[in-house]
């Protein structure tokens, strides 16, 4: 290997890093797995720079640069594991990605390999081919039970002999796919370490042979969320005033049609209705912070350093400007346990304005029986990860419904157990007695 390849694969491992930096839709551990397996490279590379001896250089920059390509696309959320096996009962399983398409929970197995060098059965030297592999990923992801995807998608950067693409659809029912995005274009890296004035524009690769199919798992628990859960209670459509946001935010949103229809639901939790209501939201943020301290202590007590703090968030940034486009166009749903406790929450905390908006808001919603899918049932239940918070997310997860939550510590415990779980992060509001 020459002194201009090795320079030449350093600086697309600076490309990869620079890229893993600025990933959204990843938790903590997936960025340092991703940094830690770029930085080895980057300095497998560099052991190699006084080296002229032939080496074959290291296929991982291609891997890594795939996966990361595949991170970068805004159909690609809720990413809870990157680059590591999944211990599963029965064995551990690589899968490259685990994250949410769709609304739906997926698998993604990244492949870099010259076409040339992908085998259908046993390889030339005896090492696996594809199919055993996939034979082994589809059982581990049957027998799952919190991580269990609804599908398995195969991208191919390089391309796939006709023959292995045949057989893929032949053998497995394999489709093809796409990401909502031309993942052909060619991929740019905006290199900013040069002197001010300067961006260098890098062509870092073309992905114009990539193929990417999706195996569908299609026993009877796939369909589960488009069988519609017993006990759906339609929601009351009322004349609401165009006054203020909160009715505006509720006029907005679509309070009847085709309910099957995943990508027009969003399921709210209590801390979502609370928030909605909330006097906070709602125009008292200004009065609260010109309230003496004294008289707020004597209001709220212990939760009064709360509720301040609140109040200026909310002269920052109003919750109710962030749900509305959140919302907008969107049917409301919510399980019969979060009514209870938002109902019983507001005639103990709320004031009459409170509970007249609170009365407003649940007449606009879809009410559904508690639900929770088989993977949330699955999760040991812990302090962090409380039943009645598994009843709630597993809810909208059975309907493949994004959460609309400020519970951030419960999605951050469900990340970390490695289930990919959509949820809309909005900031906590508290009742005020308004």
């Amino acid at each position: 290997m020459g002194i201009g390849e090795v320079e030449a694969a350093k600086n697309r491992c600076k490309s990869v890093i620079r890229k893993i930096k600025k990933l959204p839709s990843t938790t903590a551990s997936c960025h340092r797995t991703l940094l830690k397996l770029a930085c080895s490279e980057l300095s497998f590379l560099a052991s190699l720079a006084n080296d002229l001896s032939p080496q074959p250089l290291s296929v991982n920059i291609g891997h890594l640069e795939s996966v990361v390509r595949i991170l970068q696309l805004p159909s690609v959320t809720g990413v809870s594991r990157v680059c590591k096996p999944l211990p599963l009962i029965g064995g551990r399983v690589h899968v490259d990605i685990v994250c949410t398409l769709a609304k739906a929970p997926v698998w993604i197995l990244v492949s870099d390999r010259n076409p040339r060098y992908i085998s259908w059965s046993v390889s030339r030297h005896g090492g696996r081919g594809l199919r055993l592999r996939i034979e082994k990923v589809l059982a581990a992801a049957r027998s799952a039970t919190t991580l269990r995807p609804s599908s398995i998608i195969l991208f191919f950067a390089n391309g796939l002999p006709a023959f292995v693409y045949d057989k893929l659809k032949r053998e497995f029912g394999a489709l093809d796919f796409n990401f909502g995005l031309d993942l052909s274009m060619i991929d740019f890296d905006y290199d900013e370490e040069l002197e001010v004035g300067w961006v260098n524009v890098v062509q870092t690769r073309s992905y114009g042979e990539a193929i990417t199919v999706e195996i569908k798992l299609t026993d009877s628990c796939d369909s589960l969320a488009f069988s519609q859960p017993s006990s759906v209670i339609q929601p009351e459509v009322t004349e609401l005033s165009q006054r203020d946001a909160f009715s505006y935010v509720l006029s907005s949103m679509r309070l009847h049609g085709h309910v099957q229809s995943e990508d027009c639901r969003v399921n709210f939790d209590t801390t979502a209705l609370v928030a909605l209501v909330s006097g906070i939201s709602n125009g008292c943020a200004e009065r609260i912070l010109n309230t003496p301290q004294s008289e707020l202590e004597i209001r709220f007590k212990g939760n009064t350093k709360f509720v301040i703090a609140q109040a200026r968030s909310e002269l920052q940034d109003s919750v109710l400007a962030e749900m509305g486009v959140v919302l907008a166009g969107k049917r409301g749903m919510v399980c019969q346990s979060v009514v209870s406790e938002f109902k019983e929450l507001v005639s103990m905390y709320g004031g009459p304005n409170e509970k007249c908006r609170a009365e407003q808001l649940l007449k606009c919603l879809m009410v559904v029986s508690d639900n929770p899918s088989e993977r949330m049932k699955a999760l040991p239940t812990t302090r962090k990860l409380a039943m009645k918070n598994k009843i709630v997310f597993g809810t909208g997860d059975s309907w493949r419904t994004t959460t609309l939550t400020a519970n951030a510590a419960f999605a951050r415990a469900v990340a970390q157990t490695g289930m990919s779980l959509p949820t809309i992060d909005h900031s906590p509001r508290a009742l005020t007695g308004d």
